[in-house]
């Protein structure tokens, strides 16, 4: 499998097992617009992307567990199936992103631009927690 960040700006290709140079790229590069960027399945676990504009990127099943993502530009992702396990969105533009089957245990979503966002049922009560809202039965 191939990963790749590939628009009129960008155009890398990081073949499959070389997720830490996927990683040191990212965070090198965390200004660089990675519009439509295709990072499906990528191990991004524990990256800094502290404000990275990845707007309609397909992040589909990535595993971005405990990854700093605050004021991350994240509107319209494909973040389907992606494993956001303590991942920090604070601030995140998440408007309009697929989160459908992600897991969001653990992640931190205080002041994230949720607008629009596709969840599922199951995954209601995580993002109502990740957003420190706490529900109590009647």
């Amino acid at each position: 499998m191939k990963i790749s960040i590939k628009n009129k700006w960008t155009n890398v290709i990081i073949i499959e097992g070389e997720a830490e140079n996927l990683r040191s790229f990212l965070e090198i590069n965390r200004n660089a617009k990675l519009h439509g960027a295709n990072l499906h399945g990528a191990d991004l676990r524990g990256a800094d992307l502290r404000g990275a504009d990845l707007y309609g990127a397909n992040l589909y099943g990535a595993d971005l567990r405990g990854a700093d993502l605050r004021g991350a530009n994240l509107h319209g992702a494909g973040l389907r199936g992606a494993d956001l396990r303590g991942a920090d969105l604070r601030g995140a533009n998440l408007y309009g992103a697929d989160l459908y089957g992600a897991n969001l245990h653990g992640a931190n979503l205080h002041g994230a631009d949720l607008y629009g966002v596709i969840i599922g049922i199951a995954q209601r009560d995580a993002v109502l927690k990740a957003l420190g809202v706490k529900l109590e039965a009647k």
